[in-house]
């Protein structure tokens, strides 16, 4: 039986939860705060916004760092996995309204990680990310 299933919880990616269009892109990243978490450079951006979805997120994987498509795909497929499974550490932490925070991981590595280093990378990512909006709200 999947772990979904016992705790009554879905882990879902849906296309909802994505950085989709030109000027979102480029706002995430003139604007956006980032940081190092190898194998991945971290940028993340928060803004006021109706909509009802609270996160989005980006994946990129370089073609200057994978030549090959097949590996950049699978890099694509470990990471939305490991932030599919995960992505309830950043969740439970924004229980603030009408704030949206879209997140960009950029892999930085010139050959392929194992889904343990790229969970263990996202859960870290996803963490200091709380950290630092939680930082950012106390001072206000």
């Amino acid at each position: 039986m999947l772990l979904s299933m016992v705790e009554g919880q879905r882990f879902t990616f849906k296309k909802e939860e994505r950085v989709t269009g030109n000027k979102r892109i480029s706002i995430l990243f003139a604007r956006g705060r980032s940081f190092l978490v190898y194998p991945f450079k971290v940028v993340f951006y928060e803004y006021e916004c109706i909509a009802p979805e609270t996160v989005s997120v980006l994946i990129s994987i370089p073609k200057k760092r994978l030549k090959r498509a097949t590996a950049r795909n699978r890099m694509k497929r470990l990471v939305r996995e490991a932030y599919r499974v995960n992505k309830g550490l950043l969740l439970s932490h924004l229980l603030t309204e009408n704030h949206r925070v879209d997140i960009a991981f950029v892999y930085v590595k010139d050959e392929i990680s194992g889904y343990d280093k790229v969970e263990k990378s996202v859960c870290r990512s996803l963490r200091e990310i709380s950290n630092k909006l939680k930082e950012e709200k106390e001072e206000c």
